[in-house]
């Protein structure tokens, strides 16, 4: 029989997610693994922790998306600190992705962390974009300093920064064609 106060602890990877439920005194009730995938995670823990009163997970890359998917299918779900978590996990003996699904079990049945707002998709959609366009210009300006390098090799020079658009400028400078190589 499963004890009314459970808490669940998942430590999630790309492909599999680490789960442990413990009682309130902190003995193990359940350990086991699923795919990392919220109907897949949801399931196991209906069926091994289905009154659990926490379930952490550190912040990490998947974090925002299971996080909320994980509330919206009914369970009371906390991201936590990564770092935090860290400082307590990091006493375990054997590092392995089972232990810091107990860990985390431990952390959220003790109240021992930070939780960590969840962005909406709103704000990650926007942070997305952000993250995209600097990452393009970026590539546009390396683009631009090794054609400016290219050039540099038959003595034709172009400004960094000068005025006016880049191609034309390239291009002009395209029309000098050193002595010999007529």
């Amino acid at each position: 029989m499963i004890p009314q106060d459970v808490y669940a602890g998942l430590d999630v990877s790309l492909e599999t997610t680490s789960i442990c439920v413990v009682d309130s005194t902190g003995a193990t009730v359940w350990r086991g693994s699923c795919p990392t995938d919220p109907a897949a995670i949801a399931g196991a823990l209906r069926r091994h922790a289905p009154k659990a009163r926490l379930i952490g997970l550190e912040t990490g890359q998947l974090s925002n998306w299971l996080t909320r998917t994980l509330c919206e299918l009914g369970l009371p779900v906390v991201c936590l600190d990564a770092r935090h978590a860290k400082a307590a996990l990091k006493l375990q003996v054997n590092k392995t992705d089972a232990n810091d699904a107990w860990g985390l079990a431990q952390i959220v049945r003790t109240g021992w962390f930070r939780e960590v707002a969840v962005k909406s998709m709103d704000a990650q959609a926007l942070r997305m974009l952000l993250v995209a366009r600097t990452h393009l210009i970026s590539q546009r300006q390396a683009t631009a300093n090794v054609i400016r390098g290219l050039m540099k090799t038959f003595g034709l020079v172009i400004a960094r920064g000068a005025s006016g658009l880049f191609a034309p400028r390239v291009r002009e400078a395209r029309q000098w064609h050193p002595p010999g190589d007529r």
